[in-house]
Parts: structure tokens; C-alpha cells; sequence
């Protein structure tokens, strides 16, 4: 599979999974960073802080308003 095939896979799912494949990747990205600036901590804290936050509610994008007619 190769990256044409990844993005056309990840366009067609549904936005709940998207947002969901996101929030589930904080942790990860957090404890990543922080081991960069060598300060590390621990992927289960960041977890359990993150099963602590409410979910964002998935929000439709509203087309650009402009200023011309179409």
C-alpha cells in the first residue's frame, strides 16, 4: 500500500473514527515530545489523564462565506 492509498483510505472514514484515531494519539505524541526535550514521562499517566477529558463533540464545517457571488 503505498501513501496515495493511506490517504484515500483515511478520507473515506467516517468522521467519529477519524476523531477518535486523533484523541487516541495524544498520549503517544505528548510523551514523544516531552522525551525530545528530555523531559520524559510516563504514556500511562498521559493516558489517564486523557480518559479524564470529555471526548470533543464532532463539529461540521460550515463552507467560507465570500465576499464575491458564486
Amino acid at each position: 500500500m503505498n501513501w496515495t492509498d493511506r490517504v484515500t483510505k483515511w478520507r473515506r472514514l467516517p468522521e467519529r473514527e477519524k476523531l477518535l484515531r486523533r484523541w487516541e494519539a495524544i498520549p503517544l505524541d505528548v510523551a514523544q515530545s516531552m522525551a525530545f526535550e528530555r523531559e520524559p514521562v510516563e504514556l500511562a499517566v498521559l493516558r489517564s489523564l486523557l480518559a479524564q477529558i470529555a471526548l470533543p463533540a464532532i463539529s461540521t464545517r460550515q463552507k467560507a462565506s465570500s465576499p464575491t457571488r458564486s
